[in-house]
């Protein structure tokens, strides 16, 4: 099989992968807000058991990485079922983040997270990196560039 047929199947699976992954997340997401703590356990373990192999495909897909970028841009600009599978996959990878951290802030809010597990300040504080770099550059070192907060 060539390496473009391969790719091909493999993004096809890691879409699929994907789906069945949102599915799980929106699942927890709507028992979350039920407040169905059995419901959101069965769909938490069920989203547990998608893991394994979507970590598989991820694996499969980072195999193909290196043919891809030898390819020129020209011939990746010509390979349209490639490109529209690789957006799909982004499109719902980006869907599931945003999901994942709804259900997260629906997780403190109700409490169900153990204290330990709680995300790091820095982590509310979206420019806190931008400041760390400002105070920085303002004390004398001004080999740092100072990044741009609009980014």
């Amino acid at each position: 099989m060539n390496p473009e047929t391969q790719m091909a199947l493999d993004l096809r699976s890691h879409l699929s992968l994907n789906m069945d992954l949102l599915q799980h997340l929106a699942r927890e997401s709507q028992c979350l807000r039920q407040l169905d703590s059995t419901e959101f356990t069965s769909a938490a373990e069920a989203r547990r058991e998608v893991l394994p192999r979507l970590e598989d495909a991820l694996q499969r897909i980072r195999s193909h990485r290196s043919y891809w970028i030898s390819l020129s841009p020209e011939l990746r600009a010509t390979k349209h079922e490639i490109q529209n599978l690789l957006r799909q996959n982004q499109d719902i990878i980006m869907r599931m983040i945003v999901l994942d951290r709804e259900n997260e802030q629906l997780l403190l809010r109700r409490g169900l997270i153990p204290p330990k597990h709680l995300p790091p300040a820095q982590r509310q504080r979206p420019h806190y990196v931008a400041s760390l770099y400002r105070r920085h550059h303002s004390n004398g070192n001004a080999s740092l560039p100072v990044p741009d907060e609009t980014r």
